[in-house]
């Protein structure tokens, strides 16, 4: 006697309390990670929860009368909204507006002094070799300073020396040594320079510069104007600071400020740049592993390597201060480390920096610098007023939409219809924590056409349901019992689901990629949602199909069950009866 094939859904239909368990656990996990992070509300959008707008006005610069053109002001918009969504805004506007203003959207719940900072730094980088270096306050007697090829004055020089005297008592290390800022420059790719090299170029910036150098330099009239800004210059004086550098160009000798390791300002003559922000190929903030501070690592590119090992290479035997090379950012020096062997891969900045500093560098430097310089020109708040009333509307809207669905599926459906819409709880709840949880983790804000998004979705998921329930009952008119006929059904709806959600989710793939700013929003959610789609069918909804199919409410056909035969059209089977032998007459036989 042949034995009966095992059925393809055998497997599944003895075990649907695993995928019931499954599920289960995940929204637990889901919801004790709301709890955990302490975030039970969704990230609203701008247009939900108000926030800020701030308008930047692009500014001429001299020598530069055509820079501000649709080109450069689409460039400048481009950059500014990677690094506004490189600290996780994603739900942030950039757009431009007129010829030569950006209007950047920034929405609640943002760090909005770190926005601030992030959309108005122009973050043109240079690597300049130090001339000379003084305290930031003005000089008293500016007669007697000298000029930029050596000490500024005998306080500078006396600095110099202090610096000289640390360094060669601290020469045993080859790489990059740490100035009075207590900064440094680490190289992966060190050359192995003798300890002594350093120590014989510290050694020797006791050495003064001659008074005919001093004279000639003087003579100059370009010199003696630097000498003069120099001079006056007043680092605790912000306007000053801005004001110092404006107009400067990359090949030009200049005046900058800085700060050291203890916050006091110090003031340096800066020679022309030859290593800027466009070598380096990428920026990250991290933590040294030896001082423990944060710092930002800097990765050159192939030609940027060149020109910082050139750079380096020159620097290194020079007498202090003029063996440390400024790493200028908008004007303000950064860092300023000395060099003490020739390096050329990366670089490493370090200074004052925390966690939030360190990482907003490495996103401004990672994302390149702005081609124009912008002013601040207004900021303002921006209320949800507008928002509210839209949002409010949607979920009446919504609201109506769910209901009109529901009665659909009891009336059709009648027992069918708990199912689904114990599946239609179940996705709501796992949409609703992962938006949640979205928020912290990549930036998700959500916004109106976010919550159209999960709207649209209510249909796509009821309509996974009711592809499913025609599937059984197709079954169930072909004369099965109810039992077979969910396991036989789930084949042929699991197939018609996968192409649905497969396009569902390919359309809204497309939308997000060509598309920017809050219609990424609707694409986000509508993706999401589908891909929760498929999650809910497969371990919720068929298993519990399974289960429930086992009950006798649903075996035995009852009226309201929605698999009643009668109700579907089912005709009994015909009953073949045996005809009864007519009488054999005695005289025909």
């Amino acid at each position: 006697m042949a034995t009966p094939k095992k059925s393809r859904g055998a497997g599944a239909q003895s075990r649907p309390g695993r995928a019931l368990s499954l599920i289960v656990i995940i929204m637990v996990a889901l919801v004790g990670g709301m709890f955990i992070s302490g975030t039970f509300t969704p990230r609203l959008g701008i247009d939900l929860a108000g926030g800020t707008s701030i308008t930047l006005e692009a500014k001429n610069e001299p020598g530069k009368p055509n820079a501000i053109n649709k080109t450069n002001m689409d460039t400048a918009a481009d950059i500014i909204n990677r690094r506004v969504n490189g600290m996780g805004v994603s739900e942030a506007e950039v757009q431009t507006q007129g010829n030569n203003n950006i209007i950047v959207n920034i929405p609640k719940g943002t760090n909005q002094k770190q926005a601030r900072d992030q959309v108005g730094t122009t973050a043109q980088l240079y690597f300049r070799p130090v001339l000379t270096v003084a305290a930031g306050a003005p000089t008293a007697n500016p007669s007697t300073s000298p000029s930029p090829s050596a000490s500024s004055s005998s306080k500078a020089t006396d600095k110099a020396t202090d610096k000289a005297t640390d360094k060669a008592s601290s020469s045993a290390t080859p790489s990059a040594s740490a100035t009075s800022q207590g900064r440094a420059v680490t190289d992966s790719l060190k050359d192995d320079a003798s300890p002594s090299a350093s120590a014989s170029a510290s050694a020797d910036a006791k050495a003064s510069p001659t008074p005919s150098a001093s004279a000639s330099a003087s003579a100059d009239p370009a010199t003696a104007a630097l000498e003069k800004k120099f001079t006056a210059l007043d680092c605790t004086d912000s306007k000053a600071r801005t004001a110092v550098n404006e107009g400067a160009k990359e090949t030009d000798t200049i005046v900058a400020c800085g700060k050291d390791s203890s916050g006091a300002w110090e003031k340096y003559i800066l020679g022309p740049s030859e290593v800027n922000g466009k070598d380096v190929k990428k920026a990250a903030a991290g933590i040294n592993q030896q001082s423990g501070q944060w710092v930002v690592n800097m990765d050159f590119t192939g030609s940027g390597s060149k020109k910082f090992a050139a750079t380096t290479s020159k620097l290194k035997d020079q007498q202090s201060p003029m063996n440390q090379f400024a790493i200028v950012l908008d004007g303000d020096v950064v860092s300023a480390p000395s060099v003490s062997s020739t390096l050329s891969q990366s670089a490493e900045i370090s200074g004052s920096f925390n966690q939030e500093s360190a990482k907003d560098l490495a996103n401004v430097l990672s994302y390149g610098a702005l081609p124009l310089t912008f002013h601040e020109q207004s900021v303002t708040s921006v209320t949800a007023t507008l928002g509210g009333e839209q949002l409010h509307a949607g979920l009446i809207a919504g609201a109506i939409g769910l209901a009109l669905v529901v009665i659909y599926l009891v009336v059709y459906y009648r027992g069918l219809s708990l199912i689904a819409l114990a599946s239609l709880l179940t996705s709501g709840i796992l949409t609703y924590t992962l938006m949640t949880l979205l928020g912290p983790a990549i930036g998700f804000a959500l916004n109106l056409p976010a919550v159209c998004g999960a709207i649209v979705a209510i249909g796509i998921t009821a309509d996974s349901f009711i592809v499913y329930f025609e599937r059984i009952r197709d079954e169930v008119r072909e004369g099965r019992s109810v039992r077979p006929a969910v396991e036989r059904a789930w084949p042929r709806a699991r197939r018609t689901i996968l192409v649905s959600d497969f396009v569902s989710f390919l359309a809204a793939a497309v939308l997000y990629i060509v598309t920017v700013g809050k219609v990424q929003g609707f694409a986000f959610t509508l993706g999401l949602t589908t891909l929760l789609d498929v999650v809910v069918v497969f371990l919720f909804t068929k298993p519990l199909m399974t289960l429930l199919a086992r009950t006798k409410f649903f075996t035995s056909g009852h009226k309201w069950s929605g698999l009643d035969p009668k109700r579907l059209g089912v005709q009994p089977p015909l009953r073949r009866t045996r005809r009864a032998s007519a009488p054999v007459d005695p005289k025909e036989a």
